[in-house]
């Protein structure tokens, strides 16, 4: 406030003239906020100072200017400073004489300003100048921050009463007004209590000593307290619905907190099925990288049975060149010969019947050669005693040699049979494999992009039932705001009709409150099954991760038989077989688990039937109080109609008293 005070004295000086002292001693330690310059007699310059500096003066709230004894140049140097003022919320101007320019002032004042909420102006002579007054209270009516007015004791007769009543007609923001001890009459209150049908703001309205009759102030008091109990209630509405709109946003909020998690952990399935669709892309690399490995060893198998059978052909040729010696020495050991015949016809049989025992047969041979080439030796040292006989015996031996031929090559077409007929059957038995390795990665790929597909289906659903949970939220909070709505009009003309829709309305808000949290339970429950739908499609990952297991595991068998003899190719052909069948039954149990899959689907459209069905009653529900809701209308128009007529019924009747009264003789012809 020595801010103030030093600036007032600076525009002073400025303007040529000398601060008031008594004004100075005043803003000396005055508290902060509140300027309080009563019974100060204010000169023009003073007023124009303290007029230039409350236009730029943020901190003053009270403006307390009663009985100052203003000029009315002063007054509007005052009031054209507080047109551009946005603190001030309470000016006091009492017992200043304020007249026809002041009464303009004040109008100007009230158009422009925003700000002042209360205005004391009692002990004025605004209502003796009619036309000034009029503008005043025309700028009233346009004016949405001024609460409270007194006009005590101003003068106003039944003409400014009239205007008030114009102004009060349009105003919707004025709650007190006090027109005491003013000369209003008869004319005045009818014109006021006409008025305040059309007024719902104002709850305070004094008129004592202006000469009105008594039913008058009853039809005021009663019109006030209908407004005052409309403000209470409108009050009491308004807590509610702050109350109900934090517990919507509460809720909101939760719903957002509760989407924002689901859609995490749909955002971590999909990382999660992403992943596994990598790691199971990365095996079934590995798996046809295991399979090539297997051809090749399948290729290095043929070919070290090629190198048996030329090993075999090698034998063979060394068998016959030791039959040719055989046959020379068959005369003195054909015992031997003999043995030996028997010999290579069961490894010819031997080969023919069984492949893998080949090389077991081979080392055979081989020991039976060394043990021949022994007996040839001896042989040879007893051919010098008898090159004589063997002179004798060529023609013999010419004939068992063309014997022979002919058997060697049956025996080498035979074994080509053999051959092919070996040959072919892996290479069948390969193809085989081929096929079913491919058909079982084929199902495989299949199986997981039908899951995916249903997986993504469920998603959708998902969204659709949210959207459809969303819609019923907006339409439950229009239709509350709507209800809100007629309650309030309901609750303006009869309050215990008021008390008993608002419990109505209440019980309705939460039975949908509860519809909305079954829709959400519902929801809850449809993610659950997508969970569980999830679960079954994760089992059926981790079934197909062990079969991958498995083919590897099998790989690494078939690697670790490699280096085994190819007798031992049949067993693992038997294995293969087994585990084909394997295979077969866990396919068998893979399409278990998709019916099971299917069925879950089924339940999901029977919820989601059930859901529909759920909304259509709630609709109807809703149907149902709209209905309850026009025959309240209809009702609340009844008893508006019923009040018209009950007031048309009392102006009548106070115009009917009021003709017939003897002050009606007395008073003077217009």
């Amino acid at each position: 406030m020595e801010e103030f005070r030093h600036s007032y004295s600076r525009l002073c000086k400025e303007s040529g003239a000398e601060p008031q002292e008594t004004v100075l001693q005043q803003l000396q330690g005055l508290p902060r906020g509140r300027l309080d310059l009563a019974t100060q007699s204010l000169t023009v310059d003073t007023c124009r100072a303290l007029g230039e500096l409350l236009q730029k003066e943020a901190l003053l709230t009270e403006l307390i200017l009663s009985d100052c004894m203003l000029s009315e140049e002063g007054a509007t140097l005052l009031l054209q400073g507080l047109c551009a003022n946005t603190v001030v919320r309470f000016l006091d101007l009492k017992g200043n004489n304020l007249r026809a320019a002041g009464a303009e002032a004040l109008g100007k004042l009230l158009r422009q300003n925003k700000s002042i909420q209360s205005l004391t102006l009692e002990w004025n002579n605004m209502g003796a100048w009619e036309d000034a007054f009029a503008t005043f209270c025309r700028a009233l009516a346009g004016n949405g921050a001024l609460r409270q007015l007194d006009l005590r004791n101003n003068q106003i007769s039944h003409k400014g009463a009239e205007e008030l009543a114009l102004a009060l007609t349009r105003n919707a923001s004025l709650q007190q007004l006090d027109l005491r001890w003013n000369d209003i009459g008869l004319l005045g209150g009818r014109a006021l209590v006409n008025c305040l049908p059309r007024n719902k703001t104002l709850w305070r309205l004094e008129l004592a000593g202006n000469n009105v009759p008594g039913d008058i102030l009853r039809a005021v008091e009663q019109a006030m307290d209908h407004n005052r109990d409309r403000q209470t209630t409108f009050r009491e509405n308004q807590a509610r619905t702050h109350v109900l709109s934090k517990e919507v946003q509460h809720l909101q909020e939760e719903k957002s907190k509760q989407f924002l998690d689901l859609m995490e952990t749909i955002e971590k399935q999909r990382k999660e099925m992403a992943r596994s669709s990598r790691a199971s892309a990365i095996r079934v690399g590995q798996l046809q990288e295991a399979l090539n490995e297997r051809h090749s060893i399948i290729n290095a198998l043929k070919a070290k049975l090629q190198m048996a059978e030329a090993a075999l052909a090698l034998s063979e040729q060394k068998a016959q060149g030791l039959g040719e010696l055989l046959a020379t020495a068959e005369q003195e050991q054909r015992s031997l010969a003999q043995r030996q015949a028997k010999e290579h016809r069961l490894e010819q049989q031997e080969a023919a019947e069984r492949e893998s025992k080949l090389l077991r047969d081979l080392s055979a041979a081989n020991e039976k050669t060394l043990l021949l080439r022994n007996q040839v030796d001896e042989l040879e040292r007893k051919v010098g005693s008898q090159q004589e006989q063997l002179f004798l015996a060529r023609q013999e031996l010419t004939n068992t040699a063309a014997e022979l031929k002919t058997r060697a090559i049956q025996a080498e077409e035979h074994l080509e049979l053999e051959k092919k007929r070996s040959r072919q059957n892996l290479e069948d038995l390969e193809r085989l494999r081929a096929k079913e390795v491919e058909h079982l990665t084929r199902r495989l790929e299949e199986s997981e992009r039908a899951l995916q597909e249903r997986v993504q289906r469920l998603e959708a659903s998902r969204l659709s039932l949210e959207e459809e949970l969303s819609r019923v939220k907006a339409a439950a909070l229009s239709e509350r705001g709507q209800a809100e709505e007629e309650l309030i009009k309901a609750k303006n003309q009869v309050r215990l009709e008021e008390q008993q829709r608002l419990a109505h309305l209440e019980e309705k808000l939460r039975l949908l409150a509860q519809a909305r949290d079954e829709a959400q339970s519902a929801c809850l429950q449809q993610r659950q099954t997508v969970a569980e739908a999830q679960a079954q499609a994760g089992q059926l990952g981790l079934q197909v991760e062990g079969l991958r297991r498995r083919l590897q595991e099998l790989q690494q068998e078939l690697s670790n038989k490699d280096q085994e003899k190819v007798a031992e190719v049949t067993r693992v052909r038997v294995e293969l077989q087994e585990q084909n069948g394997r295979l077969q039954a866990e396919l068998t149990a893979q399409e278990a688990l998709r019916e099971k899959v299917a069925a879950l689907e089924r339940q999901l459209k029977v919820i989601t039937g059930d859901h529909r069905e759920a909304l259509l009653d709630r609709e109807s529900e809703n149907a149902s109080l709209r209905e309850k809701l026009r025959l309240k209308e209809a009702e609340i128009a009844r008893i508006r109609e019923e009040e018209a007529q009950r007031a048309s019924f009392l102006q009548n009747a106070v115009l009917a008293y009021v003709q017939g009264s003897p002050l009606r003789a007395m008073s003077p012809q217009k």
